[in-house]
């Protein structure tokens, strides 16, 4: 078992929850570097298997009720025209531009960060965490982390998924249970590859998701083994959807939609399980990493122990990196916690 386990930070963040204006956010820069030492995780148990019959294209979700996960698996991600807007910010690093692609015939906005050089560069994908999309901003969320991806030599291309700033609408959002944000992720990560406009190295694309993006980033890693090259997810939502259900439902909006069409994990766990990454871990076929704070109190420690112990379990190349005393936003140990996922991708990307 592969974990480590950082010291712990004073003078920790207060952070919104997930259902909050920006859960992922916290501000664009800190400092304090930590050291590291090995630890143990506590294992938990994955939830019942699904029998949901897997289909080869996505297809729109039955009257009775939302999709489950299966419905993707092994779909054809065909995302592609990748066009850039105006100049962000340019540094000696990187330049930052406005861009889009398409997703499922949709267009969907986002940041992309270009180092420096010829390249061609390894590439990475950034999934954000939830923020109200009536106050979302392009590129919102996951700023710091763009920065420095780009600055260690990576193209950074931040999604703002279906529904975001200047992204298109999917009206089946809700009957979809949002898994069209992991969508959104593998056809960014094949609008990379088919542009001419960046100099990305096609064998070397990850995907790297905070929060509700650490749950998109997992999902798109099954519902499309080797379309990425490695996965990120970082102070993660559960595995277990039941767990977010009752973590973040605060009885209206998504939720109030989701109870209505397919009751709570109570009156019926075979949708939830069917909805959760944990029930499908064995279709993971690339290396992961799980960065975690052990006072994160929007998304629990132990659902990170649980997704490793679950990813593992089904033989996954998996890592848990916790960080003591850093709650969800991550603040003194944030260069740390970046310099070691910066680590693990130029390690898997090769």
């Amino acid at each position: 078992m592969t974990v480590r386990r950082g010291v712990a930070a004073a003078g920790l963040l207060l952070v919104t929850a997930c259902t909050g204006t920006d859960e992922g956010a916290g501000p664009d820069a800190s400092s304090g570097p930590s050291s590291s030492a090995t630890s143990s995780a506590a294992a938990s148990s994955g939830t019942p298997p699904s029998t949901a019959t897997p289909t080869p294209e996505p297809t729109p979700p039955p009257a009775e009720g939302p999709a489950d996960l299966s419905r993707w698996f092994d779909a054809a991600f065909t995302g592609g025209d990748l066009q850039l807007g105006e100049v962000r910010e340019q540094t000696s690093a990187y330049t930052s531009y406005d861009a889009s692609y398409r997703s499922e015939g949709l267009l969907i906005t986002g940041v992309l960060n270009v180092p420096a050089g010829e390249g061609p560069f390894p590439a990475v994908v950034l999934a954000h965490g939830y923020i109200d999309p009536a106050a979302y901003e392009q590129g919102q969320g996951m700023t710091r982390e763009r920065g420095v991806l780009a600055t260690d030599g990576f193209v950074a291309f931040h999604v703002d998924y279906r529904g975001h700033a200047g992204s298109d609408d999917d009206p089946a959002l809700v009957e979809t249970q949002r898994f069209g944000y992991a969508v959104d992720v593998l056809n960014a990560a094949t609008a990379l590859r088919e542009t001419d406009l960046v100099a990305v190295d096609d064998e070397r694309v990850a995907a790297f998701g905070r929060s509700m993006g650490g749950g998109a980033v997992l999902e798109a890693l099954e519902m499309a083994p080797g379309h990425l090259d490695a996965g990120v997810l970082y102070a993660s939502v559960s595995s277990n959807a039941a767990d977010n259900f009752v973590q973040f439902n605060d009885g209206g909006g998504f939720w109030e939609q989701l109870v209505d069409l397919a009751g709570t994990p109570e009156e019926n766990p075979g949708y939830y399980a069917a909805a959760s990454t944990r029930t499908y871990v064995d279709r993971v076929t690339e290396p992961v990493l799980v960065v975690h704070g052990s006072a994160d109190d929007t998304c629990p420690l132990p659902w990170a122990e649980a997704t490793h112990a679950a990813l593992q379990g089904a033989g996954v190349d998996a890592t848990l990196d916790v960080y003591d005393g850093e709650g969800h936003a991550f603040g003194p140990q944030f260069p740390a916690s970046m310099e070691a996922i910066s680590a693990f991708l130029g390690e898997k990307l090769g």
